[in-house]
């Protein structure tokens, strides 16, 4: 999604160190903690699932995608929305909606590995910070409960 002036805008998430955002256009919304149901079987990146007013919803725990180390505090949900699915990221804590200009916005570069180099689609060169863009596909595709079809 775009703003009024044409730039495309990004909601905005820490990860320990890492600055990371996601496409507005991907955000339903975001909320504090909701108590999850663990999920019996589940790959270690499903933290579980959350009763959002009705629709239950699947937490990914991005601290686990990343390989990072367990966060001590309570984590914020991001909620998604992946192939008309509704998915909570859980995060560190929520930063702000960024608009960036097109000139700043890059391929990842070959320094990123891991999970973060599957994981960032795209780079922003921001003033002081470089911000991570996620594809949220690929986020949602490993880990998930999603069904092979």
């Amino acid at each position: 999604m775009e703003s009024t002036d044409g730039l495309p805008q990004y909601c905005t998430f820490h990860l320990g160190e890492l600055y990371l955002g996601i496409s507005v256009e991907h955000v339903q919304e975001v909320i504090r903690y909701q108590e999850m149901t663990r999920v019996p079987l589940a790959e270690s990146t499903v933290r579980g699932l959350i009763n959002l007013r009705g629709q239950i919803v699947t937490a990914i725990d991005l601290r686990r995608r990343f390989r990072l180390s367990p966060r001590d505090e309570l984590p914020m949900n991001v909620v998604v929305h992946v192939d008309d699915e509704a998915l909570s990221f859980l995060v560190d804590e929520i930063g702000d909606v960024v608009e960036v200009p097109a000139e700043l916005v890059e391929a990842p570069p070959a320094t990123l590995t891991g999970p973060t180099r599957q994981l960032v689609s795209e780079v922003c060169k921001l003033e002081g910070r470089l911000l991570l863009i996620l594809d949220v596909a690929q986020v949602a595709g490993v880990g998930a409960t999603r069904s092979a079809a």
